[in-house]
């Protein structure tokens, strides 16, 4: 049994059955609280604490899924092509909101670490929260940050952002697609992303092009931290 669980399949089979189980419960509720990343994550975490197997046998597994995230991310482009003339109508407005986006969240952590205490250390790996994961851990590694914290940070945002967008779309009224598009992508990156494409294929696309956009916005602001 102990050679199983240290098999990078177990990792991979855990996975792929957590997530599935939470796009049952999904589907069965409609709710937008039932994120089946979420539900995934809690599932993955209560095997490894009730059957104490150590975090490094499932690491195995999930480092094979984790080389699947870049492509992943890459995959977008296809949404985003077939948008093409919506981007370079929307263009400025789209590089502007992001800009701002990211901005408004690089400010925001900053100003919230020092209100709460935090050290420099967690600082510089809460500030590239809201970008995609690649990006977010280089980042964290030049300002001096702990890779592992920011994943644990831009997962959290992703699903918050997942579950909280159609509610604050229908709360706000926002009616443009590729208003909700653009402010889906930049503050939530590709795990939002997967909420814009259920709103619309224009919403997707102008989502998935902000995941970038952000990204280098946010690039640029960390140069002059």
């Amino acid at each position: 049994m102990k050679e199983v669980l240290q098999s990078p399949l177990f990792g991979i089979v855990l996975s792929v059955l957590a997530f599935q189980v939470g796009l049952f419960f999904n589907k069965k509720t409609g709710s937008p609280l039932c994120n089946p990343l979420l539900i995934a994550v809690a599932l993955i975490i209560a095997v490894i604490k009730i059957f104490h197997i150590p975090l490094e046998w499932y690491q195995k597994g999930g480092d094979v899924i984790a080389i699947f995230l870049a492509p992943a991310t890459a995959c977008l482009a296809l949404s985003i092509y077939g948008q093409i003339k919506q981007l370079k109508r929307h263009l400025l407005p789209v590089v502007a909101g992001c800009f701002m986006g990211s901005c408004a969240s690089v400010i925001s952590v900053i100003a919230l670490c020092r209100l709460f205490g935090l050290d420099e250390t967690m600082t510089a790996s809460l500030i590239p929260k809201s970008v995609t994961t690649p990006i977010a851990m280089e980042l964290s590694a030049q300002g001096g940050g702990v890779p592992a914290f920011t994943v644990a940070a831009v997962i959290f945002t992703g699903i918050l952002g997942a579950i909280t967008a159609p509610l604050l779309v229908k709360l706000l009224r926002v009616k443009e697609p590729v208003e909700k598009g653009v402010a889906i992508g930049t503050c939530s990156h590709a795990i939002g992303t997967t909420k814009a494409m259920e709103m619309g294929e224009l919403e997707g696309a102008m989502s998935g092009i902000s995941i970038g956009v952000a990204g280098i916005a946010t690039v640029i602001i960390c140069l002059f931290l």
